[in-house]
């Protein structure tokens, strides 16, 4: 097949060499944001009088018709051609004659590519933040379903204080607002046209690339020609905020994975999340959560792929920058198949309240309100924390919990212990006891889950 750029050369490449060169097996997706650049393009160079506005119009019905046949399967993909670019070049020609030929005036392929890339992002980022709100909510719901359920706090993987599982929940809440945040930003330094930028150097036609750039929904145009089509920081960038989302979900996943185990028993996963074992009946295994776990490595690679392909890159545009797409598609696809699937597991997880609370009181994590006790009876903080862990002793050896000990049992520890102990040890006291601001109390918790739906609502 003759070559769009024969000319120079003869346009006739090894079949090796041509597969090797070859970008439309995964640059096909971008087919939508090609066109519609194409349109804004025809359109641009009508209305500037480089072609005649009958010529752009006929190319804008040309390139509909094309659209129109690709969604419909009507035309399907030539997979011999070298990118979509060239495809839907090549096609337009085989309808409309010599002025589908006048489509290419006053841009390049490194312009073009730039600008189909960047419109692809875009929208495949705004629904990736889609999908991040979806799982926000499904979070913070469950998170107000939980909102007086007592679970162990925990630091080093040691029970430490008592907490609201919902408390715990709002974490991962306020982790994933910070990625929409991320992402949000990400979309503004992304929604920058490169069009126009040609080659490297710009054009000598009388474009009018912020009208294109308008058309198509850009906020700027790239101010440096060379920097139009070698940039490549907004790839890197989203990759980077998709790398950070996985680290979240991955931490998420392996907490739902020890949750689920028999050993801790805090949840149960929908069947619908789960998968059992090809020789051990009894297993019912929390595979999704573990294959978001994994596959964070994959969207990592995914960035430090891009990070090397372009680290020693000499300005403009070189052949190595068709990496990227690869790369960035593989990330961006991973990120909405781990969120498509992480939403719905933590909307049907079942939350096992008893053996959280039976937890709880079996980590002595009330030890610190038990000193805080005594120090609000006068004791010294550090005498007190003497005394709360002889006793915790004491309870580890005869098989108790400070709920259980006796109130003749404290006294042997110190005179300032009375009946209202019980009632400041109680669980449930200890977690509503921490009022300060973002604490595990109730009314910070509620708090927390408001301003997360307000959030969402914006």
């Amino acid at each position: 097949m003759a070559k769009m750029w024969a000319g120079r050369t003869s346009g006739v490449t090894d079949s090796v060499a041509d597969d090797f060169n070859s970008s439309i097996h995964f640059d096909y997706k971008m087919y939508k944001q090609d066109i519609k650049g194409s349109m804004a393009h025809a359109l641009m160079l009508g209305t500037q009088n480089i072609i005649t506005k009958k010529e752009a119009e006929t190319l804008i019905d040309g390139l509909q018709t094309i659209l129109d046949d690709l969604n419909s399967g009507t035309l399907e993909f030539n997979m011999n051609c070298e990118d979509i670019h060239m495809f839907i070049e090549e096609e337009l020609t085989s309808r409309l004659g010599d002025v589908g030929k006048k489509l290419h005036t006053a841009r390049s392929r490194n312009d073009q590519v730039a600008l189909d890339l960047r419109m692809y992002l875009r929208d495949e980022t705004n629904d990736i933040i889609n999908l991040t709100k979806d799982l926000i909510l499904a979070v913070t719901e469950k998170a107000e379903e939980h909102k007086s359920t007592i679970l162990p706090g925990y630091t080093h993987l040691q029970r430490a204080q008592p907490i609201s599982f919902g408390h715990h929940l709002m974490a991962y809440s306020m982790m994933l607002i910070r990625d929409v945040n991320r992402l949000t930003d990400c979309v503004k330094r992304m929604n920058v046209s490169p069009i126009g930028s040609c080659a490297l150097a710009g054009t000598t036609y009388n474009t009018d690339r912020v009208f294109e750039a308008q058309q198509l929904g850009f906020s700027d145009i790239a101010m440096n020609s060379i920097d139009g089509v070698s940039d490549r920081d907004f790839c890197v960038e989203l990759m980077s905020d998709l790398s950070i989302l996985m680290m979240h979900l991955s931490r998420f996943s392996e907490e739902v994975i020890l949750w689920s185990s028999w050993e801790f028993k805090f949840v149960e996963l929908s069947d619908a999340y789960t998968t059992g074992s090809s020789i051990m009946p009894q297993k019912k295994n929390p595979d999704m959560a573990e294959l978001v776990r994994g596959k964070t490595g994959r969207v990592y690679g995914d960035l430090m792929a891009l990070l090397t392909t372009l680290k020693g890159l000499p300005l403009a545009y070189n052949k190595d920058m068709q990496e990227d797409k690869e790369s960035v598609f593989d990330a961006v696809e991973t990120v909405k198949m781990c969120l498509k699937v992480f939403a719905p597991m933590i909307a049907t997880m079942n939350v096992c309240k008893d053996n959280m609370k039976k937890a709880a009181q079996e980590g002595f994590i009330n030890a610190t309100d038990l000193a805080d006790y005594l120090v609000k009876k006068g004791l010294p903080f550090r005498s007190a924390y003497k005394i709360s862990g002889q006793i915790v002793a004491k309870c580890i050896n005869d098989g108790k919990v400070l709920e259980t000990l006796t109130l003749e049992e404290y006294k042997s520890f110190s005179p300032l212990f009375d009946n209202d102990l019980y009632e400041d040890i109680d669980l449930k006291t200890c977690v509503e006891k921490r009022i300060s601001q973002g604490g595990t109390g109730l009314a910070s918790v509620e708090k927390q889950i408001k301003q997360t739906k307000e959030f969402l609502n914006q």
